[in-house]
């Protein structure tokens, strides 16, 4: 159909509010794809709620489109439906849920432009697909499976290591584009088999496949540390089929939960996944897509703009990340008063409160791994003010008044001490069998920690009975309709593209989680575990339990809930004195469901960039079977051939410090046990009043925002208030003030006054910053930090002023409020 003297009708102006409004305020006609309209086109709005339908039809007549009283008002309305001479144009879900990513003027003007309702979906996102376009092809399965094996080796690699590294997936997305070029004009346009291995011009959706096959596996996988928490700290080997399998069924298990659930998570167009919107720009830009949300605004081409940022961020990373590092730790006033022991524990970034606020290094702004440019300024609001209030008021408040002896430890610490101070030795409360050894425990000492850490078990604590009780306040009735048989209205403008393709059968998904599952079970039955299968099937069900709940708060704020601790604590208190047994319990919960959010991430993404549901099932199974394989091979290889591994004085730096922390936590709550820490008469028991604020806070932010609909606690989340600052330790001040400032300016301000610039340029500078981060991280660390062990520049750049001005304070000291008592010991007398 032609689309000349098309009129389109697009809403400027909403008179009061939308949910009282009685007429809809129409400006211009502009150019409305797929439906021809004539002056006397028939328009209509139709209501849907559980009462029912209500619809009016009108005659377009001037520039106002009369609607009836009724079809709008008070919360009679739950979907707002617009549709053309009788057919379904596009629709509005209001009372889903109060979705607080939902400007309703902006909605109305993205669905009546058959486009997705929220504005930074439309400025990243493509509203056409072109159903022919090249996906699954030689060219993208040759390289696809390739770069997962590379990224998954060389980061397993480097994670045994310290100094670090992590290769992450925007590095392979990068890569892989001059590659595919590459490919379309060197490699020759012959068959195998009837397939040619040169399909043509590289495609954007062949690239996508790609980037998803190359980011699956690129974290290392959680099962590889029990693997190596089982060869270093108990000497048990048990080979490389319980290895494979372990490792399969964690990785795999979680991705046929994240499928399942793809109705809830992925599907719904509130569903956002704005850290996608991050990656979708940086396609579009790379393959000079223009499409129709994306900003009009003249000048500056976004990709000169990505190319400009991107050459500028990696250049200026030698400065923070090696030359002047002092840049990265900018903790002015401790330089100002290096002694004042207060003043560095207030204003110190190394072992204090952060207060100092500024930094200069991307890379600390970005460690919370969510962009201040992707993340919503509400939810990014939600965190400072859960920040300022836990860690700027409550912890000073309980460190200065030596609440749990805290005063004689640093304010910020991710080790765990004893009596004297020092870090706590756990060999000395073993047994040579590895087991608890309760006479020594009690002539050693009890466990401090650091108040920050205190808090961030307390905050864990609360996260997860918020998460839960929000979630069925404000989400429950979603979630209802999409358990019932879904309506086809409810699809935005994506979902309806994506339905011209095969969708994935719910079996696929159900008959490999009964695959993974057995995994599990062979994996712990076969082998001396210690761990029944009953908690595995515990482990298996809290990670069902959570997904929907998690999901949902990830795909709307970009913040995730852990169940870290929750997993730690069920199994220590269910299992005590058995650390395999705790390591595995935690795995299967809690990496499982991470798992799962990470595929139905991948699943938006192929989702909003319209790759084929079956292509993206294979791709990601294969990709992750690979990239498990590839990190098992290189971690059996590393411990057969690099000496001393593991060992904290191995000469080339492989000491493995994550799975040195893995182990101890292993000992923590498996060997001592929260009964020690948390139960009734402990140290540590208040904080388990937590739980109980936690399911608290969410009832009262819901019974005020029944009262008033229209007051700031619509954008209050407790769940995200709780759960981010969870990341101290190891987090900072210096990660969170930083990007909360960065997400004020850019989310907020530049947002609303100045739209235009932020829908073209917004994601594209946040992808150019992360990719000029991730590629200066691999330069700077092989040219300059890995080579001869890290010894190039120690005397003489490693020395100067400028990065160890910040070490030489008594923050970097991480010097304590109060001296050790001249007896040499603090705390209780008996445990």
């Amino acid at each position: 159909m032609k689309l000349e003297n098309v009129l389109v009708v697009r809403v400027l102006h909403l008179a009061r509010s939308l949910f009282s409004a009685n007429s809809l305020q129409i400006k211009d006609m502009r150019r409305l794809p797929h439906f021809k309209l004539v002056p006397s086109s028939f328009l209509s709005c139709r209501c849907t709620s559980s009462k029912g339908y209500h619809t009016k039809r009108t005659i377009l007549r001037g520039r106002k489109l009369k609607v009836s009283e009724n079809c709008l008002r008070d919360t009679w309305c739950e979907r707002l439906s617009v549709w053309v001479d009788g057919s379904a144009l596009s629709l509005l879900n209001f009372l889903e849920f109060d979705d607080p990513n939902l400007d309703k003027e902006e909605a109305i003007v993205g669905i009546l432009d058959d486009d997705s309702p929220y504005p930074e979906v439309r400025s990243a996102v493509a509203n056409a697909d072109d159903f022919l376009m090249p996906v699954s092809t030689i060219r993208s399965w040759t390289m696809g499976l390739i770069w997962a094996a590379i990224i998954s080796g060389l980061n397993q690699f480097f994670y045994m290591r310290y100094p670090s590294l992590q290769i992450t997936g925007v590095v392979g997305q990068l890569l892989s584009f001059p590659m595919g070029r590459a490919w379309a004009r060197f490699i020759p346009n012959v068959k195998i088999f009837g397939v040619s291995i040169n399909p043509g011009p590289f495609t954007i959706k062949e690239h996508v496949l790609i980037t998803i096959m190359a980011t699956v596996g690129y974290q290392t996988a959680y099962a590889t540390d029990i693997i190596a928490v089982q060869r270093f700290f108990y000497n048990q080997k048990f080979g490389f089929a319980y290895q494979w399998m372990m490792v399969m069924s964690t990785q795999l298990l979680g991705f046929s939960m994240g499928g399942v659930m793809r109705r809830f998570l992925v599907e719904p167009p509130s569903m956002i996944w704005p850290s996608n919107l991050v990656t979708c720009a940086l396609f579009n830009t790379l393959h000079s897509t223009i499409h129709s949300g994306a900003s009009k605004r003249n000048g500056m081409s976004r990709e000169r703009f990505f190319m400009y940022v991107f050459v500028g961020g990696c250049v200026w990373y030698i400065f923070p990340g090696y030359l002047f590092q002092a840049l990265s730790y900018f903790s002015w006033v401790c330089w100002i008063f290096p002694d004042n022991v207060v003043v560095n524990q207030l204003f110190g970034y190394q072992s204090g409160l952060g207060m100092s606020l500024l930094t200069f290094d991307w890379a600390q702004i970005n460690f919370l791994g969510t962009s201040p440019l992707a993340t919503p300024w509400w939810a990014e609001a939600n965190i400072l003010v859960g920040f300022v209030f836990f860690y700027w008021i409550l912890t000073p408040i309980f460190y200065y008044t030596n609440t749990w002896y805290t005063q004689y430890l640093p304010v910020l610490s991710r080790s765990s001490f004893d009596n004297t101070g020092s870090i706590y030795n756990f060999s000395r409360i073993l047994t040579p069998e590895n087991r608890f050894n309760e006479t020594a425990y009690k002539e050693y000492s009890p466990l401090f920690l650091s108040t920050t850490y205190i808090m961030s078990y307390s905050l864990s604590f609360a996260s997860i009975t918020s998460t839960i009780v929000h979630a069925f306040l404000f989400f429950r009735k979603q979630i209802w309709a999409h358990i019932r048989l879904r309506d086809p209205e409810q699809s935005d403008v994506h979902a309806r593209l994506m339905a011209r393709y095969r969708r994935v059968p719910e079996w696929w998904y159900i008959v490999l989680f009964a695959i993974t599952v057995l995994f599990g079970v062979f994996c712990v039955e076969v082998w001396p575990t210690e761990f029944p299968v009953w908690a595995l099937l515990v482990s298996v069900f809290i990670a069902f339990l959570y997904i929907i709940p998690i999901g949902m708060v990830q795909a709307i704020t970009n913040q995730q809930v852990s169940l870290n601790v929750l997993t730690e604590m069920v199994v220590g208190y269910a299992l005590p004195g058995r650390p395999l047994a705790t390591m595995m319990f935690k795995t299967w919960g809690f990496i499982t469901m991470a798992q799962a959010l990470q595929f139905a991430s991948d699943l938006k993404l192929g989702h909003y960039m319209k790759i084929p549901p079956r292509t993206m099932f294979w791709a990601q199974i294969w990709a992750s079977v690979i990239a498990g394989t590839v990190q098992l091979g290189v971690q059996s290889w590393m411990f057969s051939n690099i000496p001393d591994m593991c060992a904290l004085d191995q000469k080339d730096g492989f000491m493995c410090p994550y799975m040195q922390v893995f182990g101890t936590a292993s000992i923590i709550w498996g060997v001592i046990g929260p009964q020690r820490q948390f139960s009734v008469g402990q140290m540590y028991d208040g904080i388990v009043w937590f739980f109980l604020v936690g399911a608290l806070c969410p009832m009262v932010a819901w019974m005020i925002s029944i009262k008033w609909p229209s007051s700031f606690v619509r954008y209050v989340s407790f769940p995200v208030i709780f759960t981010s600052i969870t990341l101290i330790p190891p987090a900072t001040a210096l990660n969170f003030v930083p990007w909360t400032i960065v997400g004020f300016i850019f989310q907020f301000v530049i947002r609303r006054r100045h739209l235009s610039w932020w829908m073209k340029y917004n994601f594209v500078l946040s992808a150019a910053l992360d990719c000029g981060l991730a590629v200066g991280i691999v330069v700077v660390f092989f040219a300059l930090q890995y080579p001869q062990n890290g010894t190039i520049g120690a005397t003489t750049i490693a020395k100067w002023w400028g990065n160890t001005v910040f070490l030489k304070t008594a923050d970097g000291k991480g010097v304590t409020y109060r001296p050790i008592p001249e007896s040499g010991t603090f705390g209780p007398t008996k445990w």
